[in-house]
């Protein structure tokens, strides 16, 4: 955090994983150079290919070879691609199974078989033959190999196109037979590969048909029929690109069927799957995540998403976030509270939301994952996904329940963050686990007491022995291990941790799960992406409902104190409503200097409080420091809430000092924040001969304009005739390259 509280990323955050490399293809320019080969050795076989056991159906015409031949060019296409290291020493990842998918399209034309796409890796060609003519199977059409080559002076097959049974037509001498025509001159075709890894590599996609599919007839072809025992167990691809591809790590990815395993025949081959280590999707449901991904990065060009599946082919994990959520991050990315909870009615499918707090203090999405477990590899993967999307930039605060293996991948991932308990999960398991057997009212009255009214770490601790005596729980094992983790949620042990106003106060309020009220355990997969979409669109346009009101309006003061005139002018207006009723406490304190230190003095602020017919007096100890002008309050607030509290106030007021001094005035909360912070976009580390990086840099500068046009209609018609010459400008330079 900068002097003034903002988030300020450094250079030296923590890199998303060890040797993460991030690969970006250039993909295909024209179908010749897809054949090409280093050695310039390749040899096409002619009219008769030579079948090895696939079950090809090769029409009675033999192989129709396109164009003149097969052209040979000396540069190889592996040097296309850019390359970006990124090391990290200090963690060791032995999974090897993260890669990120991406729609071309983002229109799969299958129910459980995910069309083929560029750049997609199989690890043999039988693979790569038995994954398309299963999706062919899916979908009611029939293949058969229109032609092959092979190295020179041996049989090792370099290349292939697969294409579907109707292409091409009749020869003039089949045209008089008495076999009924099939073929419709239908383009929809595969061309493979064998790279340099010594995998088979989908070079070209044509997905478009010309006729209509039969499944019955396709049912019935050779291709089909003669489906070997290895397509029931292994069919699926390593996809290594999307729109701009980015490989983290080595997998199978795509999962094809409903249930989230790559099976040809359901039935057989479901008891060969774990399941306790998949996503527990019900038929339909991997598709329906992959159709959404396609469908939302067509109009959401910064939207990012990964695919994890295990050994068996199967969707294990997946973590998704917009361009809205990322750039948010870039403001708010501070503190960060992992919520947790279970979707589907019929398996539970744990839910994990990165949740943040925007400058009008409501909680903001920053990425979503569904997982198949929650075990310690399983939250490794998803939260080196997430920091991977963050440019490898941790939080400054983490929070999250007392899972013992999301605590564990924490420490693994994020080791600089300060990771804290939430304490409302902390309270509510107390009273789950212990409150039955004791007065309730009563218990849960005094265990408050001792968590917010303990201001010293030694007060808590008393306090805590005497409650744990009065109420029989020494011998409590749970309750014994809760205390050993203390420092991660007992306010008394947590004044130096900033929390942005995450921190549930003692009346209960707490920013509390981001889908609450939208979605609970009996929600099904497709209506929990239904209500997501829903939910987003409600919390942007409160968003920027108050962005306006904030602006345009004036709140009401209640005090003389300049404090509240000074904030009212900068903060939006539900983060000063917040300092004010702060303000208003100010006149509730006798002040009495306790003592002195040079320029350092303490004082003893005595507060009178009422709960029912009640009455007591609460001390609250102030530091004050003359020769830098910082305060700090034994309670905490300025850390847990972002701004000062009435104590802090008050001594500032003793001592004659009329305004806020700066560093107490988070930026966070202004309501011109996203104007006056600009995130770090790196404009200093851009590749100039990486495209991807033109368009992060791009697309990000251009949401700072975006969000300067929003503020007015003025400030609108500005930002859109800025666009318009803009483009008129680049559309100059392009015209002088022709």
């Amino acid at each position: 955090m900068t002097g003034d509280g903002t988030f300020s990323p450094t250079d030296q955050a923590l890199s998303p994983s060890p040797d993460l490399k991030l690969t970006v293809e250039e993909g295909s320019q024209n179908s010749e150079q897809l054949l090409e080969d280093e050695d310039n050795d390749l040899e096409m076989e002619g009219n008769d290919l030579d079948i090895e056991g696939n079950g090809l159906d090769i029409e009675s015409n033999g192989l129709d070879i396109e164009g003149s031949g097969l052209e040979i060019e000396s540069n190889d296409l592996e040097n296309d691609s850019h390359q970006m290291l990124i090391e990290d020493n200090e963690h060791e990842n032995n999974r090897n199974d993260l890669t990120m998918v991406g729609g071309e399209n983002g229109i799969p034309q299958g129910k459980d078989y995910l069309p083929p796409a560029v750049g997609m890796e199989f690890e043999s060609y039988d693979d790569a033959y038995n994954y398309y003519n299963c999706y062919a199977k899916e979908l009611g059409f029939a293949i058969r190999v229109k032609s092959s080559w092979t190295k020179r002076n041996s049989k090792e097959k370099r290349g292939a196109v697969l294409c579907c049974n109707c292409e091409g037509f009749k020869t003039i001498k089949e045209a008089n037979s008495r076999r009924k025509e099939t073929r419709t001159g239908c383009l929809a075709m595969i061309r493979l590969r064998l790279v340099e890894s010594n995998r088979w590599r989908v070079d070209e996609v044509k997905l478009e048909h010309n006729h209509l599919f039969d499944p019955e007839r396709a049912q019935n072809s050779k291709s089909h029929k003669k489906m070997d025992a290895g397509t029931k167990r292994k069919v699926e691809p390593t996809v290594d690109v999307e729109i701009r591809t980015i490989k983290l790590y080595r997998t199978p990815v795509v999962d094809p069927t409903g249930y989230g395993s790559s099976n040809s025949n359901e039935g057989e081959i479901s008891n060969n799957v774990d399941r306790s280590r998949r996503l527990k999707l019900k038929k339909g449901d991997a598709q329906l995540i992959h159709d959404y991904f396609c469908r939302v990065q067509l109009t959401n060009p910064n939207f990012f998403y990964v695919m994890d599946l295990n050994d068996e082919g199967c969707l294990r994990n997946v973590f998704w976030i917009d361009s809205r959520s990322r750039a948010a991050y870039g403001y708010f990315g501070d503190v960060v509270a992992i919520d947790k909870t279970c979707i589907s009615n019929k398996y539970e499918i744990p839910l994990v939301a990165f949740v943040g707090i925007n400058h009008h203090g409501q909680p903001i999405l920053l990425g979503c994952g569904l997982l198949a477990d929650e075990s310690f590899e399983t939250y490794i993967w998803l939260f080196r996904a997430w920091l991977t999307c963050m440019s490898g930039r941790p939080p400054q605060t983490i929070i999250t329940d007392q899972c013992k293996a999301m605590q564990s991948a924490i420490a693994e991932v994020f080791p600089k963050a300060h990771h804290r308990l939430c304490l409302s999960h902390v309270i509510q398991s107390i009273l789950e686990n212990l409150g039955g057997s004791q007065d309730s009212g009563t218990f849960q009255m005094i265990l408050n007491r001792v968590i917010y009214d303990s201001l010293k770490v030694e007060e808590f601790e008393l306090a805590w022995e005497e409650m744990i005596h009065n109420f029989g729980m020494t011998d409590h094992p749970w309750l014994h291990n809760l205390y050993e983790d203390r420092d991660r949620w007992a306010p008394a042990y947590l004044k130096d941790t900033f929390f942005a106003g995450m921190y549930p106060s003692q009346n209960g309020e707490s920013t509390g799960s981001f889908f609450d009220g939208y979605i609970s355990q009996q929600t099904s997969l497709k209506e929990f992406f239904d209500m997501y979409e829903l939910v987003l669109q409600k919390k942007h346009q409160k968003e920027a409902f108050d962005d306006f009101e904030s602006r345009s309006s004036s709140p009401m003061l209640k005090t003389s104190f300049y404090y509240e005139l000074q904030l009212s002018k900068l903060f939006t207006n539900e983060i000063f409503r917040r300092f004010q009723d702060e303000v208003v406490m100010m006149s509730c304190f006798t002040i009495m200097q306790v003592h002195a230190n040079g320029p350092i003095i303490s004082y003893m602020l005595k507060e009178q409080e009422c709960e029912g017919d009640q009455k007591s007096i609460k001390s609250f100890e102030v530091m004050y420091d003359k020769g830098s002008a910082e305060i700090r309050c034994l309670g905490g607030c300025f850390n847990f809430n972002g701004y000062l509290c009435r104590h802090a106030l008050c001594i500032l007021n003793y001592n004659g000092i009329e305004e806020i001094p700066f560093q107490y005035i988070l930026s966070r909360w202004r309501k011109d924040f996203k104007r006056v912070y600009v995130p770090d976009l790196g404009s200093n580390n851009v590749d100039i001969s990486n495209p991807v990086q033109w368009f992060d840099h791009l697309y990000r500068r251009s949401i700072q304009v975006v969000e300067e046009g929003m503020i007015s209609q003025d400030h609108y018609m500005v930002a859109w005739q800025a666009f318009k010459e803009s483009l008129n400008k680049v559309r100059l330079v392009a015209d002088k390259h022709v």
